[in-house]
């Protein structure tokens, strides 16, 4: 199985992939370049949307359109480049916090994870909204990371995960659906730090995998993981346990995502901004869009309810 770059115009720092079954389009956005994309992958056609502050994540709707999350609030689109209306302002400081990744859940809330941009204090959270009601609900469901990644569920929604990427280290919880209530918190997986004088083109990544960015979990329950900086998307076991490495032509990428009619497609997003020039001469297609097919497919995504 091999890579295939499947967008080739470059985002600064792609992210929150998501393929929509009934559209048959990719979705993703580049935060900083302030764009939400969607690609119709029959007929090729991209097209892309200016937003008016960094977006974060997004989902799409049950009823039709997304869900955004921006730097200052979550907002609603009813249809692609239509009026964005604010759900809910943002629960933090936006000159230095932002929503980061996030998702629908399997009962159709929608969560957003934080980051703290100074990377000074453990403050970002993880924030679920809850819109099936008269009165939006948000509500912060797990604190205490710098930045929050990897949000995912089980196949059996009884499991949740989330990343703090500077830490190196997801955790998973027992997940109740139905009161959307988290409990015996534990570390799904880590890993050791970046070594001293690591430099792209070490053999062997200098053995450093890098660190967990977005993720997705597959029809099996394995949870597959991009490792900003390790040049590759790890797939890991329910309980934890590498089971396969698959190395990209970016040093950075950000989030897969299954697609596809069938779901076994992964798509990858990744990232250049800020990246040295050696690394880019290196690998050039840095912030494109990378797709491979796979054995396993994944879940579908979970659409936002009203």
């Amino acid at each position: 199985m091999t890579w295939q770059t499947v967008v080739h115009t470059p985002d600064q720092l792609g992210e929150s992939p998501f393929w929509h079954p009934t559209e048959g389009r990719l979705y993703w956005m580049d935060i900083p370049g302030r764009q939400l994309h969607r690609l119709h992958v029959a007929s090729g056609v991209q097209q892309s949307w200016a937003m008016p502050s960094e977006p974060g994540c997004m989902a799409p709707a049950e009823s039709g359109g997304l869900m955004v999350a921006l730097r200052t609030g979550v907002y609603r689109a009813r249809e692609w480049g239509g009026t964005l209306a604010l759900i809910v302002p943002a629960p933090y400081d936006t000159a230095t916090m932002r929503f980061n990744d996030g998702k629908a859940d399997p009962q159709g809330r929608f969560w957003s994870g934080t980051i703290d941009e100074t990377r000074s204090a453990a403050n970002a959270q993880l924030w679920s909204l809850d819109c099936r009601s008269a009165t939006p609900q948000l509500e912060s469901k797990v604190g205490g990371a710098t930045t929050g990644n990897g949000l995912a569920w089980s196949p059996d929604a009884q499991t949740l995960y989330w990343a703090d990427t500077p830490s190196h280290t997801i955790s998973a919880w027992d997940w109740n659906a139905d009161s959307n209530t988290l409990s015996r918190p534990r570390v799904f997986a880590s890993w050791p730090g970046k070594p001293a004088g690591w430099h792209v083109g070490m053999d062997n990544n200098g053995g450093y995998s890098g660190r967990p960015d977005g993720a997705a979990v597959d029809a099996e329950g394995n949870y597959w993981v991009a490792m900003f900086e390790g040049g590759r998307i790890l797939q890991l076991s329910p309980n934890g346990a590498t089971l396969a490495v698959w190395p990209l032509p970016a040093q950075c990428p950000t989030m897969p995502c299954f697609g596809g009619d069938d779901l076994k497609t992964l798509y990858v997003t990744t990232a250049r901004k800020n990246r040295l020039s050696a690394e880019l001469e290196a690998f050039p297609d840095s912030g494109c869009v990378f797709a491979m097919r796979v054995e396993v497919p994944g879940l579908p995504v979970n659409f936002y309810r009203d």
